[in-house]
């Protein structure tokens, strides 16, 4: 088992495995250090001496710069450590495309809809238009547990604050989220619950909805109704009935979408777990499948990666404005860009942005980027898609399953019990956590400190993946949660 590791041969900074005592001799490239301190696990220590000024390099790249002398063999965090990241920058395109190689795609058990989408649920969703009815959707979700049937794979509720009192793109925000939810392959039925009086009432989010079935999509205003819980239940009964008509069959892992995303990252994040899932991406991509990576802060410090991987220029060139928008957007509010990490990311050895930003877009893996999308928007080209959300956990997954995402793989540290719409699959970046928290965690990474090989964990990942896409629940199912949050991004009247 390896007690730390340098990741790039360039990088003059190691990371702690485990812990390692102060006086611990360090072997590294035929010469040797001494720990000067304790190093805690997933923290960094000095392979050499450096100076007030100079940069510090993990990844191959640029985290920040020593703000003291930093001798050989001491801790690096952010007590002498500041990111040496500046405002909007002007990027230039440097095209650096890795072609990945064809694989024959592998399959798993789904649902093939009607207008031809694949689902890997057979849920019935209840999507209220406004947060005044959230009651009584989640009224009507609890009611109607006892008629679902061997098919149907949950009722579930989405409740949310928002659909009134919203202007302007805000507003329309939110209806896009909606309408996404309501039209996401893995509800075999919907209802669309409203008010009546709201701002996105039902006439406006069936603009935003398009075409659909009508046996598969029904809508109940509240205030039409004598009673809406009754009626509500009355259409759901309806809706499992329709539902229970769809059988799982083979389907091709190639049309998959698979959400990625990363919270309560630690040191090991961008170590362990988010490679994995970025060798995951490849591998479905190779096979004809799509990934999405978002959280769009997260990527500051780690941008040009991303962008000189861009298929095309025009794709380059959405990218960089997918990243000025997010910074601008911190800019019309007063705040700081660059104000990350988090405490608990920082606790678990992220010293500055630049640090959690090339951790969290290892997940991309080395596929071209293929699409850039808006918030709200579907996924239309194969392979690996950039999709505008904020870092926010439940609001950037959320955002995941809008955009087409079927499952989302979530990388973490730290641990979290969230869900989201759609299957969400908690990844471990280490062994204390995948122990700790076995009713969190559905997938270890920790396991590639003790060296289990990145090819062998990446093709267990996809044969996990494919399992929960063929009916398996991950954790957070099986706790019965769902939850959905949507970006606020304008005035409250």
């Amino acid at each position: 088992m390896k007690s730390f590791i340098k990741i790039n041969p360039s990088d003059n900074v190691a990371v702690a495995l485990q812990p390692l005592a102060k006086g611990t001799v360090i072997k590294l490239d035929n010469s040797t250090l001494t720990l000067t301190e304790e190093i805690m696990q997933g923290h960094k220590f000095a392979l050499k001496s450096l100076k007030p000024g100079d940069s510090i390099i993990k990844y191959g790249n640029p985290i920040g710069r020593a703000t003291a002398e930093i001798p050989a063999g001491s801790w690096i965090h952010t007590h002498n450590l500041k990111t040496g990241l500046g405002d909007l920058l002007t990027y230039t395109y440097n095209k650096t495309i890795t072609e990945l190689p064809h694989r024959e795609p592998k399959f798993f058990q789904g649902y093939r809809r009607k207008n031809g989408g694949v689902g890997v649920r057979n849920e019935i969703w209840i999507i209220p238009t406004v947060g005044c009815v959230n009651n009584v959707a989640s009224a009507i979700e609890r009611a109607t547990q006892k008629y679902m049937t061997d098919q149907i794979d949950g009722v579930c509720a989405f409740p949310h604050p928002y659909g009134c009192s919203q202007m302007g793109d805000d507003q329309n925000n939110t209806r896009q989220i909606l309408a996404d939810l309501v039209n996401h392959p893995n509800a075999g039925g919907v209802l669309v619950l409203g008010l009546g009086c709201e701002n996105s009432n039902i006439d406006e989010l069936k603009k935003f909805i398009g075409d659909y079935d009508p046996e598969r999509v029904r809508f109940l205003v509240a205030q039409e109704c004598e009673d809406e819980i009754r009626d509500g239940i009355e259409i759901v009964k309806e809706l499992i009935s329709y539902a229970s008509s769809f059988k799982r069959e083979p389907i091709s892992a190639s049309e998959l979408v698979i959400g990625m995303k990363c919270g309560g990252s630690d040191g090991l994040s961008g170590i362990t777990a988010n490679p994995t899932v970025g060798a995951f991406s490849d591998k479905l991509i190779s096979m004809g499948g799509s990934t999405i990576l978002t959280e769009v802060p997260e990527m500051f410090g780690a941008e040009e990666l991303l962008m000189n991987r861009c298929e095309t220029e025009d794709l380059f060139n959405q990218t960089v404005a997918l990243v000025n928008d997010f910074k601008n957007y911190f800019k019309s509010h007063n705040q700081t860009i660059y104000e990350n990490p988090s405490p608990g990311n920082k606790k678990g050895g992220i010293s500055s942005l630049e640090d959690k930003s090339l951790g969290c877009t290892q997940k991309s893996g080395s596929a071209p980027v293929m699409g850039v999308l808006s918030y709200g928007e579907p996924v239309k080209e194969k392979g690996l898609n950039l999709l505008s959300a904020p870092g926010n956990d439940l609001v950037a997954s959320t955002a995941l399953a809008a955009s087409g995402a079927h499952i989302v793989l979530f990388t973490t540290g730290r641990g979290t019990p969230f869900a989201s719409p759609v299957p969400t699959v908690k990844i471990s970046t280490n062994n204390q956590l995948a122990k700790k928290k076995q009713n969190w965690i559905d997938f270890n990474c920790g396991v590639m400190v003790n060296d289990t090989p990145l090819d062998e964990l990446s093709e267990n990942l996809l044969d996990f993946v494919l399992e929960i896409a063929s009916g398996k629940k991950s954790k957070s199912e099986e706790a019965g949660f769902h939850d959905m949050a949507i970006f606020k991004q304008g005035v409250t009247l």
